[in-house]
């Protein structure tokens, strides 16, 4: 009888594991969805570069899902032109993460059109207070940088956390 309970408790451990880490798993955005989010990212600034930043703010358009999200910075001077968590207008160089590296500025030296790139940092989910590791997916198009955060920012689609 006790062998058997054993199993039995065993197996709901199991089940409330795996039920646990499949609604973690769709909360939070994938690094293969926040690349192609980005992709469609391009797609959009280069058919209508001010239709797209709106949408890209106002997190329309399938540019917000879940933790994934776009942002994009001016080339010329890097001033954040598109983020729907309250960055406009901040100069993408001069943001730090949350342990003070400069993200931004190696998002604005290293972006180059046609080539999606991706740099680590450690900042809070909107709402929230605690530091986690992030990926921003970035890539240069026309003349926005921008990326997607994965679990995260991003022309910047994507990013992936780390506790």
């Amino acid at each position: 009888m006790s062998r058997h309970l054993a199993l039995i408790i065993g197996y709901a451990v199991v089940l409330v594991l795996f039920t646990a880490a499949s609604v973690t798993a769709a909360q939070h955005g994938t690094a293969e969805e926040a690349k192609a989010m980005l992709e469609k990212a391009v797609v959009a600034v280069k058919e209508d570069k001010a239709k797209a930043l709106d949408m890209f703010n106002k997190g329309e358009g399938g540019f917000k899902d879940r933790d994934l999200y776009v942002s994009c910075a001016n080339i010329s001077d890097g001033i954040v032109t598109a983020h729907p968590h309250g960055n406009m207008g901040k100069q993408l160089r001069d943001i730090l993460d949350k342990k003070g590296n400069p993200h931004g500025q190696e998002i604005m030296q290293n972006a180059n059109e046609g080539t999606i790139k991706e740099v680590t940092f450690w900042w809070p989910r909107p709402g929230t207070d605690k530091p986690l590791e992030k990926t921003i997916f970035y890539t240069k198009v026309g003349d926005q940088r921008g990326g997607t955060i994965f679990r995260g920012f991003g022309l910047l689609p994507a990013r992936h956390e780390r506790r």
